[in-house]
């Protein structure tokens, strides 16, 4: 049986928001807010949550429930989702509906099943206990379908969940969703975006955490070409599907670039790059009132990212560079990207910035005194003031609406 054509009814489970305090109400409000971004394209809805549940209720029939299943177990803050039947508080009914749904389950293919029923009886009026409603139905079932069913209780192939609320709701299937905090509750920050595998890990790692996401990446036209562009640009799409709607700045960065080469000591050009991005992040970051900067880093990687290159980096701005990935192995970087969909694109080969014009051979635990060396012949502060001048800003989205 396809449960997305039987209904119509998404019951959907949260996590550590339901243990929040106070401010409870304002996480299931955005919750609900994200979800229904996601969806409204697809048709109209109703979306309430009620006993630590989010409901969703398609309300016209020809809403591709699959689809909906799909985009609402990518929302941070759902653990997990069930598509249920609604039923009244009436036992006759339960019996009927349930053997109906399990014969519709046997007639998809001729293997036997072990099974389990459960029941959760939340509303206590109802006249029977959990225990005489399981062992009725399985009984039943049972009956109906010697030749197909066994019980296990321990390890089941289907398990076949009962809850009792307001209503009754029937339902077997159960899909992971993402956990983690509604993105917008937890400020903005501006991700430091490139066509690699780490940093879109990055920003999604920060999106569960309940962080609203801007994108800048620095394009260097004519090294780096249309395909680098439209790269990144689909990188950002796929992390949209779970952090919502990225506003992306595309920086015009080729003549800074090239001012760093004429200027610099090879052995320092990548640590004063990174040091002019951030500077022209953190100034991009609060006109658009965002509170930190995102970075893919992670310590030791590459030799620019030893702890003093990454000291010497951030010794430019005053606003806190967060790096998700600074104590993770590449290997568990890549096991995220290939999860969340990011890994095949940034495997592409068209090469950024960084890349580009990176050090044959960088100065692996720069000081503040080389950093100040380096940059002897530029004015940072201006170069960044030049540059933020010359951002296309735009959004990207996942979806369509």
């Amino acid at each position: 049986m396809s449960d997305s054509n039987q209904t119509k009814l998404l019951l959907a489970r949260i996590g550590e928001i339901a243990l929040k305090g106070l401010n409870r109400g304002s996480f299931v409000r955005q919750l609900i807010r994200n979800i229904r971004y996601r969806i409204n394209e697809l048709g109209a809805f109703e979306i309430h949550e009620h006993s630590s549940r989010i409901w969703v209720r398609a309300l016209s029939e020809d809403i591709d429930m699959n689809e909906v299943i799909d985009r609402v177990t990518d929302v941070f803050g759902i653990v997990s989702v069930s598509p249920v039947q609604e039923l009244p508080l009436d036992y006759a009914d339960l019996q009927a509906a349930c053997l109906a749904y399990v014969s519709d389950i046997l007639a998809e293919n001729n293997k036997s099943y072990t099974f389990k029923l459960e029941t959760r009886r939340v509303n206590k009026k109802f006249p029977l206990r959990s225990y005489d409603i399981s062992a009725g139905l399985g009984e039943m079932l049972l009956e109906a379908f010697p030749e197909r069913l066994t019980v296990d209780v321990h390890n089941p192939d289907l398990l076949v969940q009962v809850e009792i609320r307001e209503s009754i709701y029937l339902y077997h299937r159960t899909i992971s969703g993402l956990s983690g905090l509604p993105t917008g509750m937890s400020g903005k920050g501006i991700l430091l975006l490139s066509g690699g595998i780490d940093s879109p890990v990055a920003g999604y790692m920060m999106a569960s955490r309940g962080m609203q996401l801007d994108a800048v990446y620095f394009h260097t036209f004519p090294y780096t070409g249309p395909n680098a562009l439209k790269k990144v640009e689909d990188l950002t799409r796929i992390i949209a599907r779970y952090a919502g709607t990225i506003k992306f700045h595309l920086v015009d960065f080729t003549e800074a670039q090239l001012a760093l080469v004429d200027a610099c000591p090879e052995n320092m050009l990548t640590v004063v790059m990174r040091r002019l991005m951030l500077l022209v992040s953190e100034k991009l970051a609060r006109r658009q009132k965002a509170e930190c900067l995102i970075s893919g880093e992670s310590l030791g990687q590459v030799a620019s990212q030893t702890m003093e290159a990454i000291v010497a980096t951030d010794a430019v701005t005053t606003m806190p560079v967060f790096r998700p990935l600074i104590g993770i192995d590449k290997n568990e970087t890549i096991e995220i990207a290939r999860r969340i969909g990011t890994y095949e694109t940034s495997i592409l080969p068209y090469e950024d910035c960084c890349t580009v014009f990176v050090s044959k051979h960088p100065k692996t635990h720069p000081s503040l005194l080389d950093v100040a060396i380096a940059e002897e012949k530029l004015d940072l502060e201006t170069l960044a003031n030049s540059v933020l001048d010359k951002i296309d800003t735009y959004p990207i989205k996942a979806y369509t609406n």
